[in-house]
């Protein structure tokens, strides 16, 4: 996650960290140091951004399930297009790790409707 905060403040950043220990970054070819607390700063952005990332993937893997319904010579069905659509939105108006984590799959309804 340190790596991640450092290149959230300098994308060009070029620096070794032993141990992942924070109190040991070696910054490289003349970066500028970040101080610590800017690049502890940096973690609560970082701890969202993974989530969401976590989230998206399997979101999007879901999403790949359903593909075939959606061909162009296959006609969806409401109940499909708004479950696609639901994936879809999954991540409209999620600002916090928590409201990330909070999320529920149902993917029960997709199982009990499409696939019996």
């Amino acid at each position: 996650m340190i790596e991640k905060a450092i290149l959230k403040i300098n994308s060009n950043a070029q620096f070794t960290i032993n141990a992942d220990d924070i109190n040991q970054i070696t910054w490289l070819n003349g970066t500028t140091p970040i101080p610590v607390a800017d690049i502890q700063a940096q973690f609560p952005i970082v701890e969202f951004d993974m989530a969401m990332e976590d989230l998206r993937t399997k979101r999007n893997n879901l999403l790949k399930e359903t593909d075939h319904y959606a061909l162009s010579d296959q006609t969806l069905s409401d109940d499909m297009r708004t479950y696609r659509q639901s994936l879809r939105d999954i991540t409209n108006g999620l600002t916090t790790v928590e409201d990330v984590n909070s999320v529920t799959w149902n993917n029960n309804i997709f199982r009990s409707t499409f696939c019996s």
